[in-house]
Order: C-alpha cells, then sequence, then structure tokens
C-alpha cells in the first residue's frame, strides 16, 4: 500500500487495463525523449529501471516514466498540485492523447486528488484533505457516487480526534478509486488475487540537472550505482550499459 503517489497518465487505448495487464515492460527510448521534451531546461541523465510501486512518489529531481502500447505514465513531483486544474498546459496533452488522467495522494498530509483531460479539454478535478475541499470543479462522476453517499467512511486511528466537518471518505482513498475506475488498478486499496499491481509496472528513471551540469558518465561508479538505485531494481540501469548506451 503506498503512501505517497504523483503521476499523470496519457492514455489512447480503449481498455487501458488490458494493455497494462499484458504489456509490463516500458519502452526506454520512447520514455527517455518523453523526459527530454517535458524537460527542455535539463540535462535528463538515465539512472535505472525500477516498478511504478517504488517510484510513483519521486524525490524532486526525478521523473519516472513507462511507455506502454497506448498507455504512458509519468511520475514527478509536478503532478502533486493542491489545485489539478492548474497543471501547466503543456503537460496536459504533450503526446496528443485521447484523454490524460492525473492522481496524486500523499498520506501522511491525509491529501488526495485527481483529475480528467479529454482531448486536452478539462473535464473533472478534486482535491481535498480530510477537512477542507481544495478544488472541485467539472462535474462528479458517476463512481463517486459512493464515496459522497459515505460508503467508504474515514478509518480513524487510535487516538485520532475526529473533526465535526471531515469529509465523508479519506481523500487518498478517493484518489486511488479515481486511478482504478481510470487505469484498472489500486495504488493502495487490498489487491484481490490476480489483480495488478504497481509493482507488476516497469518504470525508466532519470534524474534531471540544471541545463549543462549533468555529471560525467565516468562518475557512474559500480560504488556509486546502488545509492543511486535507491533500493530499487538496477537491472534496466544495467541494461542500458551493456547495450552501450549513453548514460549522460
Amino acid at each position: 500500500m503506498l503512501s505517497k503517489a504523483s503521476s499523470l497518465w496519457y492514455v489512447d487505448a480503449p481498455d487501458p487495463a488490458a494493455v497494462l495487464r499484458e504489456d509490463h515492460a516500458s519502452d526506454p527510448d520512447a520514455a527517455r525523449a518523453l523526459a527530454e521534451q517535458l524537460h527542455p531546461d535539463s540535462d535528463v541523465v538515465p539512472i535505472m529501471v525500477g516498478t511504478l510501486g517504488g517510484c510513483a512518489g519521486p524525490d524532486a529531481d526525478e521523473v519516472y516514466i513507462g511507455c506502454y502500447p497506448g498507455v504512458t505514465v509519468v511520475c514527478s513531483p509536478q503532478m502533486a498540485r493542491v489545485r489539478p486544474t492548474a497543471l501547466p498546459a503543456p503537460l496536459i496533452r504533450p503526446l496528443a492523447s485521447e484523454h490524460t488522467y492525473l492522481i496524486a495522494f500523499d498520506t501522511a498530509h491525509r491529501w488526495g486528488s485527481f483529475a480528467h483531460w479529454e482531448r486536452g479539454e478539462f473535464r473533472r478535478a478534486f482535491s481535498a484533505n480530510r477537512v477542507n475541499i481544495l478544488e472541485d470543479e467539472g462535474l462528479p462522476l458517476v463512481w463517486e457516487r459512493s464515496y459522497w453517499a459515505g460508503e467508504h467512511p474515514v478509518r480513524l486511528q487510535v487516538g485520532d480526534m475526529p473533526d465535526p466537518q471531515i469529509l465523508p471518505f479519506d481523500p487518498p482513498d478517493f484518489a486511488d478509486a479515481a486511478n482504478n475506475e481510470w487505469l484498472g488498478f489500486h495504488y493502495r486499496a487490498p489487491a484481490a488475487d490476480g489483480a495488478l499491481l504497481p509493482g507488476d509496472l516497469s518504470v525508466c528513471g532519470f534524474t534531471l540537472y540544471p541545463k549543462g551540469h549533468a555529471p560525467d558518465p565516468a562518475a557512474l561508479t559500480a560504488e556509486s550505482r546502488p545509492h543511486i538505485a535507491n533500493g530499487k531494481t538496477r537491472r534496466g540501469l544495467l541494461s542500458w550499459l551493456r547495450r552501450g548506451d549513453p548514460v549522460g
């Protein structure tokens, strides 16, 4: 169960869940090209291949991208916005996708948000913590009904004092429900046997440096690589190196 995520999905496939179940390997060349397109003022340096389960909430200088047939995900702190409608226009439809979905949450702040654009046109956005609705734009969707009806109440911990204005749902779980509705899997809810998991989906990781300040590729020594991988799989990084692709 993830505690933090900030992801943006670009979807053309009519059934994205089917795509994610059938093809879990990300295209590293397409991922790097998109990373460079989205960060023209940065040097983009490949560091590793991880999974969405470990990379959905990246650090400020990182971006993780998964490119699958008809479905692309970008995980970046830029997506963790209190007001999803303020997402910069270049991020909304860089691939001319049919649908764009934003999913973000941070359980430490008891906050969650989601948004949907169709062919670049805004459709729905929501953002809240447990007490305050920070943004609620567009028409509520059918799947939201049970949350507003109180069928998924906040699970308070021992010692928590309930606020009289608490929402009838936990915003991170609300955002996770949007992810399941649109992409066919949960970041947070317990998964049924055989269900798609974030850890099933590979993503290519990149570190962002100010333009012209990327480290010398020779600096990526055997000693530094485990630190770069940060506990996530190094298999993708090693495959890049074995192929002879540039690392910087």
